[in-house]
């Protein structure tokens, strides 16, 4: 499985290719635009969510609301491209009219001012900021419901949700009174920030508030569980093939990720092998199994068979309503930022992000290690192959 998005944020269209999804799942849009829903409905957005109401359209690749094995074209019209018609325009020579949004100011932490240098976009940055815009993510997530409906036809459950914004943290250990991933996700998606408890989400809400009053943004920490995962995906015997390697990869690659943690393993640094890692235990209903779950899932860069946990940390969104100091790239004098329309935090959206990068990287695992071609073989396979790991 193989996809590859493109688009800019105030162009017509956001598109998304997927190629290697195997004939014969069922999906409809409604299975898409429930996820791209989750990712515009999150408390902090800005005012492009009043604006945009991201559905899917499928071009390719589905008949009758099952998967053909083609290549799968998804497209979501950017409806604020309304406003940006001249501006955007592609097939017209630039013009006094159309440059007056240009961009010479670039923002401290954003992509504008290294994409300037290296694609010599010297004129104006908005070349720059129109594909890195986190808008892109729609696409990504667009091709994440896909994953995850397929890992959910196969009994694999992914959710995300926020454990922390600035420094509003919400207690982890709630987790252990859930008896399901489902339920988790219950929870966590009644409240408006995705977070743990209503009083977590009561508090997260005011710090949110009390940004935008002063014109700041906030990042915070997001955590992926997933459920149902066989062990054995990914492998031990070449660095490009760990599929922790790959995750990680995935998610530091959403805009505005910096870091990444299975488990708890930015805390694992102040303690001892005893302390961390995972007893191995048998039992004739389940085979091996692991007495906790502290590696996160993972041992060796292949999953264990155990809930993979997944951390991200997101940082704050470099464009301030209070802009900090730059310099213009014409003139090379000092000047603030130059301001775009954005969040007050995307930590909120960024769970749903994360969630839909994990999927996409387990579905990956799953089409690499069983036969791609039809859904039905492979669930079938894929069961055979439970039934081996757990009489191993």
């Amino acid at each position: 499985m193989r996809y590859i998005t493109a688009g800019e944020s105030h162009g017509p269209e956001e598109i998304a290719i997927i190629e290697g999804i195997p004939a014969g799942l069922h999906i409809t849009s409604e299975d898409i635009n429930l996820e791209l829903a989750r990712r515009q409905h999150a408390y902090g957005r800005g005012g492009r969510q009043l604006i945009e109401f991201d559905t899917v359209t499928f071009m390719s690749g589905i008949r009758h609301q099952m998967t053909l094995g083609s290549p799968i074209t998804l497209n979501v019209h950017n409806d604020d491209h309304n406003n940006w018609t001249a501006i955007m325009a592609p097939d017209e020579p630039a013009t006094l009219e159309n440059t007056l949004r240009k961009v010479l100011r670039p923002r401290p932490g954003h992509a504008d001012l290294i994409g300037g240098m290296k694609y010599r976009h010297q004129d104006d940055l908005r070349n720059v900021l129109e594909r890195s815009s986190a808008r892109e993510t729609v696409m990504r997530v667009a091709v994440g419901a896909v994953a995850k409906k397929l890992l959910r036809e196969l009994g694999i459950d992914v959710h995300g949700f926020v454990l922390s914004v600035g420094p509003v943290k919400g207690d982890a250990q709630v987790l252990t009174q859930y008896e399901s991933l489902d339920e988790v996700r219950q929870v966590t998606e009644s409240f408006a920030t995705r977070a743990l408890d209503a009083e977590t989400d009561a508090k997260i809400q005011t710090l949110i508030d009390e940004t935008k009053r002063n014109r700041d943004t906030v990042g915070g920490m997001v955590q992926v569980l997933a459920t149902g995962v066989p062990a054995g995906l990914g492998s031990y015997v070449s660095a490009d093939t760990k599929l922790d390697a790959k995750i990680a990869r995935a998610i530091v690659g959403i805009n505005a990720f910096k870091a990444v943690d299975f488990g708890e393993a930015f805390d694992h640094a102040q303690l001892f092998g005893s302390q961390v890692m995972d007893e191995i235990l048998w039992s004739e209903e389940q085979g091996f199994y692991r007495a906790t779950d502290n590696m996160g899932g993972f041992e060796g860069g292949m999953t264990t068979g155990e809930m993979i946990i997944v951390r991200g940390v997101v940082k704050p969104i470099p464009t301030l309503y209070r802009p900090m100091r730059s310099v213009d790239i014409d003139t090379h004098i000092e000047h603030k930022a130059s301001i775009e329309r954005s969040d007050t935090t995307a930590v909120t959206a960024a769970a749903v992000i994360a969630e839909h990068m994990v999927a996409i990287e387990l579905a990956k695992a799953i089409l690499d290690k069983f036969d791609c071609d039809n859904f039905n073989r492979l669930k079938e396979q894929l069961s055979v192959y439970r039934e081996e790991i757990k009489n191993f």
